[in-house]
């Protein structure tokens, strides 16, 4: 079934400037993948150009920082200046061949220090309640394997557990629990939009190149990652109605000097594709608003 470009646009404007309740609901899931996970700004820019309502957002690992500043309200453009900017919030030193140096010798864990000082300056003293559009993340109980959601108190302490790379960076202690990255057991979150309520799920995912030759430490574990979170995500996609997967996998997880590489490539895959978004959505409200409406006359 297809409406046509132009009628498509004429409901789809409609429909979109309805409040929740009277159109389904949209929920927005971030995949993980470290530096990749900046092509979810380039999808982000894509829907925000095209007015698509997105209700509620989880993320996990990058995904979920990108979501949160989404959530809070910042607009994409200034998002996009964080990837320009990467190399200036020196997050590339958390993972140094001297830090995975250290780490092999010592066997002591790396403290991600400016990954930390990022979601600090940026995130402290901010609540998930107070966020813009409804936003959960996701991280693991290391010791119990514990999925743990997060989308209530304070936010600075979640996002830098779901970016927090098992094996490589110090856990977070909350409490009993020590907190890792949320990627190792939730690749995608489309669960955390179910609790919210989203009706109709859009995912962004930024996989890896399963075989690429990995050089150090961190980029072998994070295969590990991503091959785990591609196993995952396999059920996530099936709840998913709509997916973006920008191909980034040639971009590592490390390589944040391509964070603006990854926004644009994650840009310049989803523009066409809104199209196709917006008569997919389109195809699942209109009966179910039909039907609501019939509803409502009796």
């Amino acid at each position: 079934m297809s409406y046509g470009s132009e009628n498509t646009d004429i409901f789809f404007s409609a429909v979109a400037s309805l409040p929740v309740g009277d159109r389904p609901s949209v929920g927005l899931a971030l995949s993980g993948g470290g530096a990749r996970g900046f092509a979810h700004i380039g999808v982000l820019a894509a829907l925000e150009n095209s007015s698509f309502p997105i209700d509620y957002v989880s993320g996990t690992s990058m995904g979920s920082v990108v979501g949160a500043f989404y959530s809070d309200g910042l607009p994409v453009e200034k998002m996009w200046r964080f990837a320009e900017e990467a190399e200036k919030y020196k997050i590339s030193r958390d993972f140094s061949s001297v830090k995975i140096l250290k780490l092999i010798m010592t066997e002591r864990m790396i403290d991600p220090f400016y990954i930390r000082k990022f979601i600090d300056e940026h995130f402290s003293g901010k609540k998930f309640q107070d966020m813009k559009h409804p936003f959960a993340c996701v991280a693991m109980d290391i010791r119990t394997g514990e999925k743990i959601i997060f989308k209530e108190g304070d936010m600075a302490l979640p996002l830098k557990a779901s970016v927090n790379i098992p094996g490589i960076f110090e856990p977070l202690n909350y409490g009993v629990k020590e907190l890792v990255d949320g990627g190792v057991v939730d690749f995608l979150p489309t669960d955390a939009l179910k609790e919210f309520g989203a009706e109709w799920i859009i995912s962004s995912i930024t996989e890896s190149k399963m075989n690429s030759p990995q050089k150090n430490v961190i980029s072998a574990l994070m295969q590990v990652i991503d091959i785990r979170g591609g196993l995952l995500a396999k059920e996530s996609k099936k709840e998913s109605n709509f997916i973006f997967m920008p191909d980034v996998s040639d971009i590592s997880v490390s390589e944040f000097s391509r964070a603006e590489e990854a926004s644009i490539k994650g840009l310049l895959y989803a523009w066409p594709r809104i199209e196709d978004l917006k008569e997919a959505y389109l195809i699942f409200a209109l009966p179910k608003m039909a039907k609501n409406l019939k509803s409502v006359e009796r």
